[in-house]
């Protein structure tokens, strides 16, 4: 039978670490991590992004992630801590499970951008 999203969102969600906003702050006080925002760019317009955060959309993201494209941002790097968020965390849960089907190893879903926002991560204009 096919999958269908609550069933790739379950597989997402199993596969891939979810961190409290209070846990992710830790983790980007910690050291060398990404922090990836897979919002469409007009969310991000609007809201703004966490500081330091780059914006990939999702449909970018395997492109944006692969060092063999062309589209490939060098911030994506193996061997760096990946935290992953969206406005709500599904996008997000997602996104990480693709970048582990992808070889990223120590990849996190961080929540939704309001949450994190909210509990006092640094942000800024998009």
């Amino acid at each position: 039978m096919a999958a269908n999203v609550k069933d790739l969102l379950a597989q997402a969600n199993a596969a891939v670490p979810k961190l409290s906003p209070a846990q992710a702050a830790e983790k980007m006080r910690s050291g060398d991590v990404l922090v990836v925002d897979v919002r469409d760019p007009t969310e991000v317009q609007q809201s703004g992004k966490l500081k330091g955060a780059v914006n990939v959309s999702r449909g970018m993201l395997e492109f944006r992630a692969d060092p063999d494209s062309q589209y490939h941002n060098p911030a994506f790097r193996k061997d760096r801590t990946i935290l992953v968020h969206c406005a709500s965390g599904g996008r997000s849960a997602l996104a990480g499970k693709t970048l582990q089907d992808m070889g990223y190893t120590a990849v996190f879903n961080i929540g939704g951008f309001k949450d994190l926002a909210e509990a006092g991560i640094d942000v800024e204009p998009a």
